[in-house]
């Protein structure tokens, strides 16, 4: 090949390779991948590239294809820890544990100061619930590497779960510090918020992850608790209409959805929430004094006290079905005698 051609190519590599870190350092993750991908059209076994590309399917989510990417990296450069370690990142999100815990615990033998790996260590700790080898190895990987904004929110999932709420909310906004947009860290912040009553910057939190993500379910029930417990049934409402149709089969999410329309005086629209808790919980003798409440509110007597009779042969000293059923005969008695 011409010298000349040559050296062209090799100013061009060097070209797209300076763009796609430019792209990755300011998170255009999409882009940095399509430069990656263009440097590894050239050179197959450019293993720089090849880092560069895994790093980018991690954080854009196409764990297959990463696992596929790690796989030829490490077949290029079988020593290679960086390798190793997103070959255990991709099977850890694909859940294949065990074989994820071998190829992390080969690239922490080959190098003990991978942050990668120690945070791959920490997020495995955190899927077997050991709360404090999680916290332990994910602080490791921050004294490598301190702008991982997963990190700090692993770290943060940690200290919730060791009742550590106010070094977990530090720790998550190290995470949002790094990442506004990140989801998980505002969800898991809106969740220890709401832990301290904090309800209005609840509310601003889950707003902001829902802008992003206006589907995401856990942004979604954190937002409908806030909105429960400030008595928000006009806010609530559009909200739980949403749960209900992304999750039909959260109690939760009809739970919430019949609080909003009962909150809201919908009682008509509300008896058929209620039918559907019902045939979540069969059983649940709550819900059938609630829904023995919202028939007396449509005047509905007479189904009044047969519902709230089903629920005292569940339990019958129940005392809010006992009285909602005294309540619904004297009424039923009364509107007869003014039909008469």
């Amino acid at each position: 090949m011409d010298s000349g051609v040559q050296t062209n190519i090799v100013d061009e590599s060097e070209r797209l390779r300076k763009q796609a870190r430019q792209h990755a350092q300011a998170k255009r993750w999409a882009e940095a991948r399509t430069l990656y991908a263009t440097l590894l059209q050239h050179d197959g076994e450019d293993e720089e590239a090849l880092h560069g590309l895994a790093q980018t399917l991690d954080m854009l989510g196409d764990y297959p294809e990463l696992l596929e990417t790690a796989r030829v990296a490490t077949r290029i450069n079988p020593g290679s820890a960086r390798a190793l370690a997103y070959k255990a990142r991709a099977l850890q999100k694909l859940e294949r544990l065990s074989e994820a815990t071998i190829a992390n615990d080969q690239a922490l033998l080959l190098d003990t100061n991978l942050a990668i790996a120690w945070f791959n260590r920490g997020g495995q700790q955190l899927l077997q619930e050991r709360f404090p080898e999680a916290l332990r190895y994910t602080e490791r990987s921050l004294e490598l590497d301190s702008s991982d904004a997963r990190a700090w929110a692993n770290k943060g999932l940690a200290l919730v779960q060791l009742n550590r709420q106010f070094e977990a909310l530090e720790a998550v906004n190290e995470s949002l510090a790094r990442d506004p947009d990140f989801m998980i860290a505002l969800t898991l912040k809106g969740e220890i918020l709401r832990r301290y009553g904090r309800l209005e910057e609840v509310v601003q939190t889950m707003r902001h992850a829902l802008d992003i993500a206006p589907k995401d379910v856990a942004s979604l029930n954190v937002l409908a608790h806030a909105l429960r417990t400030r008595s928000a049934y006009e806010e609530l409402l559009p909200i739980t209409t949403q749960l209900v149709q992304l999750t039909p089969d959260s109690y939760f999410a009809w739970d919430s959805h019949t609080c909003a329309l009962r909150g809201l005086g919908l009682f008509e629209a509300a008896i058929e929430a209620i039918e559907r808790v019902l045939e979540l919980d069969p059983t649940n003798v709550r819900y059938m004094m609630i829904k023995a409440d919202t028939l007396y509110r449509l005047q509905r007597y007479r189904e009044s006290v047969s519902t709230s009779e089903l629920a005292l042969k569940i339990d019958d000293e129940y005392p809010p079905a006992q009285r909602i059923r005294e309540k619904a005969i004297r009424a039923m008695y009364q509107q007869k005698r003014k039909k008469e």
